[in-house]
Parts: C-alpha cells; structure tokens; sequence
C-alpha cells in the first residue's frame, strides 16, 4: 500500500472479523494507522489487539451504523485524522422473506444498511479526499447484485445499486486523483457465512477464502470502477446476460443446495 497516497489512516466499516479483519491486518502490516467499526465489540477488540502487534495505531468503536447518531459517533472518534481511505464492508442481508408478505421496516433497514449509512461515509470521508486529490474508497459488493433472487430481493437490488453508485462515483472523483473500488464478493468463507448455515462443501460450489479476497482488493484499488473477485468473475459476466428468466431459473435452483430448507435467507455478503 502507497501509504502517502492512502494513508496514514484508514477507516474499515465491517472491520472486526472475515473480509473485514483481513483487510485490516493486510492495512496494518502495510503501515496504515486503522480505525475499526463494528457492532461486536468483542471480535471488533480482537482483531484491533492483531493489527496493533503490526506496529500501527488503532480507535475502535462499537456502533451500529443504523442508529442516529451513527456518524456522529464516527465523526467524533475520527475528528483530526487524516483518512485516506474508506473501506465499507458493513453491507449484509439482515433479513430475508417475500417481498409482499414482508416486514416493510425491516427490508428497510437492510437498505439503510447497504445504501443510506454507506452514502453518508463516503460523502463525509470521501470529500476531504477530493479537497486533498487523494485517497481511496473501497466498496464492498456482492454477486447478489447481478442477479434478483427470491427471499432477498431487496438486498439484491441494493446490491445493484452499489455497482451503479461506484462507476458513477468513480467518473466524479477521478479528475481528483481519488480511487473507488467495488470489490464483488461470490460465496466466501466467513463467520456469518457459517452462522447463516451455508453448506460451503456443496459439490461444485465455489467458495474463496477472506485473506485472498482483501489482497485482490487492495491490489486492486486503482483499477475500479469495479473488479470482481477472480473465482466469480466468470459467474459475473454470465449473470449480465440478456435471457434473464432463463439466468432467474437456474439460479434459483443452484440456491436450493447451497441453503437447506430450514436456513432464513438472511445472510451476509
């Protein structure tokens, strides 16, 4: 990592355990001061105690990025650094149901968490970087976004909506040296994959490891607007197609086996 041009302080959202706790430890091995935000406090405190055994210095804060006063919270515990890079991998489906029979506070919530609360980070870290010509914002995206899917639509479509925000954002800042990045996750192995029951044995399912997905998006922050994780970027192009109820079919029956029939559809990623 350049740290003159991403340093000396990133802010990792998302950044106590899996992807999140990678790319802290692969920050902080590159010399980058972190500020680490979870609701967990304890795998939040965890993951700090590692990366300060890498020399840096790290603030944690539990928030839940839903609340209020989230970015108040934020705000304050980041007062007088400079930030040189945002990295948001806060985004999850919290709740996965119909959509006509659902809870429409809830399906709410999983696009304040996936587009509102992350809209708010970027334009408040993201416009001192443009003041600054320089810095980096990484956002974390998900297959889902190609492709609607039963039980998590709206988590799909707000999914859909980070890739457009991204190109979109990517086009704005570039004239101010600033780098954005939607790093698109498939299947990975992480603690809330595991707590969400996901069967990552299931014959023929591709399934990439945290370590390696936060080392391609770091690798790649200055080749946005988007890169999808190398194991799925052939899944990618094949959901872009044109017959998308043909695409809807299939992929709906590959779910079937990836979820047995008990699993909420609320999963993380």
């Amino acid at each position: 990592m350049d740290i003159d041009r991403y340093g000396p302080w990133a802010v990792i959202a998302g950044g106590s355990e899996g992807v999140g706790a990678e790319f802290a430890e692969q920050l902080a091995r590159s010399g980058l001061n972190l500020v680490l935000l979870a609701r967990k406090e304890e795998p939040l405190l965890a993951t700090a105690e590692t990366c300060r055994g890498h020399g840096v210095e790290v603030r944690t804060l539990s928030v839940d990025l839903l609340a209020v006063d989230a970015l108040e919270r934020i705000a304050a515990i980041t007062d007088g650094l400079t930030v040189g890079l945002l990295v948001y991998n806060a985004g999850a489906n919290t709740y996965g149901h119909e959509f006509v029979t659902g809870d429409f506070d809830r399906f709410q919530a999983v696009i304040d968490l996936n587009i509102t609360a992350q809209l708010r980070l970027v334009q408040h870290f993201g416009a001192p970087m443009r003041e600054r010509r320089r810095g980096g914002i990484l956002l974390v995206g998900s297959l889902s976004g190609y492709l609607g899917s039963a039980q998590i639509s709206v988590y799909s479509a707000a999914k859909a909506f980070l890739r457009i925000f991204a190109e979109g954002l990517w086009l704005e800042m570039r004239d101010y040296d600033v780098d954005v990045l939607e790093l698109v996750l498939g299947v990975t192995r992480t603690p809330a994959m595991a707590r969400a029951g996901l069967r990552m044995d299931a014959p023929g399912l591709r399934v990439s490891e945290p370590r390696d997905v936060a080392a391609q998006g770091l690798a790649n922050l200055a080749n946005g607007p988007v890169v999808v994780v190398e194991e799925f970027a052939a899944v990618a192009e094949k959901n872009g197609g044109t017959d998308r109820a043909e695409l809807l079919l299939a992929a709906r029956a590959r779910a079937t086996k990836l979820l047995p029939p008990h699993v909420d559809r609320a999963v993380a990623g």
